[in-house]
């Protein structure tokens, strides 16, 4: 047998032998193999929110910021401060927008001395509570 049929003979068992494995390998498969595959649908992931403040004592009326990521919650989506005054979370005139990175920035002011807690909301999401003291 000349050299160039013997190499015609290996690579036509090899084909073979590669065809049969890969028809093996694929004989419990449930669907056709020429088909699309199945789409697996999955629920949306739950929007975030976190929130840092830039200080954890302030003087009354000193400004400083609540800042924090927001997953989940479309950019230019307004986030607003919430402070608990008593056993209600009350809104406070601090908002700001989600932008395209997904972050916020918010200037926040208290004149409420001693402990205050905050959270940030948007779109029926809150972040963790902060606590700032005010002196």
């Amino acid at each position: 047998m000349n050299r160039t049929l013997r190499y015609v003979a290996v690579g036509t068992v090899a084909v073979a032998l590669l065809a049969g494995g890969s028809a093996a390998a694929f004989a419990d498969q449930p669907y056709d193999l020429h088909s699309p595959s199945p789409v697996v649908a999955t629920a949306p992931a739950a929007a975030q929110l976190t929130a840092k403040a830039s200080a954890t004592t302030v003087n009354a009326w000193q400004e400083f910021r609540i800042s924090g990521t927001a997953k989940g919650i479309k950019a230019g989506t307004k986030v607003t401060v919430q402070q608990k005054q008593g056993s209600k979370w009350v809104a406070l005139p601090a908002q700001a927008p989600v932008n395209t990175t997904g972050t916020y920035s918010v200037r926040v002011k208290l004149g409420l001395k001693g402990v205050n807690q905050l959270r940030v909301g948007a779109d029926g999401t809150i972040s963790p509570v902060v606590s700032v003291t005010v002196r």
